[in-house]
């Protein structure tokens, strides 16, 4: 069955960057010219996605308005004969009908957000795919990840992963790599921040999953995790006993821009990357490292 629907969860509090998200969203932060969720959205729309859930938190109503007309200032553009502008906004907005928000009410993990798109997805496959891991990759992680999906049947779960240093595995999700499907393998095993010693691999949850909906049911009875979340991870543990999970090395880099560092090394590498800006902007670097 063809992954139609992605949910976006969005209502974190974003506290690792306060002041900045005292009044707006961690998702509005923007890597060059372009909020982190809008950089999501392009890579979910370039892997053929045609619904975007958002799941959002009190304070998030910018976020809606971003995927709406903003019928002023399109006037303005018009009147200022600024068709290129006025294009890529176009270009940028949802189709009527392709973007529903639904209200999490609790902080209570992602498990929860994902739990509470149920009625909006529907008893069908849909991918997840978290705003603040950027995956910079000529193709994307979720299109790379539909490769496989589509090879390996209707029932199949797919997590995207990625090598992490050794002495860095407590401080992710970990799983264990099987056979070999194609581009993918079988997931043997998914552990929540294992110690170094524990860790069945060295390869990270990275953000991006395919998932069918009898997750749903798992995490309607799922209790309460590490730090007193519904942890995705643990029901997706559950569901493994019932339904084959694979993994994905996606060709790539993520950048974790839930994190300083992640965020500010991601505005470099999309930067470096624009024809347009690129020139200056590393003669610019040089004379600041310098």
């Amino acid at each position: 069955m063809t992954i139609r629907k992605a949910i976006l969860p969005v209502a974190g509090l974003g506290t690792r960057f306060l002041p900045a998200t005292k009044a707006m969203p961690k998702e509005m932060l923007t890597v060059v010219d372009r909020p982190l969720i809008q950089h999501v959205v392009d890579e979910a729309k370039q892997a053929g996605i045609e619904h975007f859930i958002f799941v959002t938190g009190r304070n998030k109503g910018v976020i809606e308005d971003h995927f709406d007309r903003q019928y002023e200032l399109e006037t303005t553009l018009a009147g200022k004969n600024r068709k290129a502008d006025l294009d890529a906004l176009a270009k940028d907005m949802p189709e009527a009908g392709q973007a529903s928000f639904t209200r999490q009410q609790s902080p209570l993990g992602l498990g929860h957000a994902v739990w509470c798109a149920r009625e909006i997805v529907g008893n069908e496959p849909f991918a997840v795919l978290l705003p603040d891991v950027l995956v910079q990759a000529p193709r994307g992680c979720l299109a790379q990840m539909m490769d496989a999906y589509n090879s390996l049947g209707d029932k199949a779960n797919i997590i995207a992963v990625e090598e992490v240093p050794q002495d860095r595995v407590h401080m992710y999700g970990i799983v264990g790599q099987g056979k070999a499907k194609g581009n993918a393998f079988e997931i043997t095993q998914m552990i929540e921040k294992p110690k170094q010693e524990e860790a069945p691999s060295n390869l990270s949850i990275t953000g991006r999953y395919i998932l069918q909906p009898e997750i749903f049911d798992v995490l309607a009875t799922q209790e309460r995790g590490a730090g007193g979340e519904i942890q995705l991870t643990d029901a997706m543990i559950r569901l493994a006993q019932q339904q084959p999970f694979y993994g994905v090395k996606f060709s790539g880099t993520s950048y974790d821009c839930g994190s300083k560092i992640g965020f500010l090394t991601a505005n470099v590498a999309y930067a470096l990357d624009r024809p347009d800006i690129a020139p200056a902007f590393r003669e610019a670097l040089k004379k600041l490292v310098n």
